[in-house]
């Protein structure tokens, strides 16, 4: 069976630690970046402009860190693109649940059963999302930081490294929830949650 090319956007630090997870780096066809003064990452040559990936053939992976960035090149490519999905060997993942596309879970990542991930989403190295938790896209769930059961996580939200989110919390859309936080109750749209209070 013929592979199937893919395509990463992005060349800094969080392109790094997606392309660390193939397997088999042959599949990669280019990687993109608007950053002219990087001309090759871990040995492959980064094409500049970003835009040079209009009309290529294969899937596409969105390895850019900032979620803001990642919806918006989203909404600037074709409906029609297709996203590769990446799952390291080493992630936990239950046959019950649905990962989006263009999404990427990391080292030893776990997501429990009934758990829904959404598109675009970066579920980082050690997280942990317990059953019956709904992501939505464009989220990023931080290194080491622990989602209990139940839980839901807006758009383009960003849960810090080493937070624990109790069971049955809501977060919002476009919140950012600082490193090493414990959130304990409900977070609404575009809030900071720091620590263990919130910032509105």
């Amino acid at each position: 069976m013929e592979k199937e090319e893919l395509h990463i956007i992005g060349a800094s630090g969080h392109a790094k630690a997606v392309i660390d997870l193939l397997e088999d780096r042959s599949i990669i066809a280019g990687v993109y970046d608007d950053n002219s003064e990087i001309s090759e990452i871990l040995g492959i040559e980064v094409h500049c402009p970003a835009n040079k990936i209009n009309g290529v053939l294969g899937k596409i992976h969105i390895a850019i860190g900032d979620n803001k960035t990642r919806k918006k090149i989203v909404e600037s490519l074709s409906f029609e693109t297709k996203y590769g999905t990446i799952v390291h060997k080493s992630a936990i993942v239950s046959n019950y649940i649905k990962i989006g596309e263009g999404t990427v879970v990391m080292e030893g990542a776990i997501i429990k059963v009934d758990s829904e991930i959404g598109n675009h989403v970066i579920v980082n190295t050690g997280a942990s999302i317990d059953h019956d938790c709904k992501i939505d896209d464009f989220v990023h769930i931080g290194p080491g930081s622990t989602l209990c059961g139940n839980i839901k996580v807006g758009e383009g939200s960003l849960v810090g490294a080493g937070s624990v989110v109790i069971p049955g919390v809501s977060i919002g859309s476009w919140c950012i929830i600082g490193a090493g936080s414990i959130v304990h109750k409900d977070v609404p749209n575009s809030a900071k949650w720091i620590g263990d209070r919130i910032y509105i």
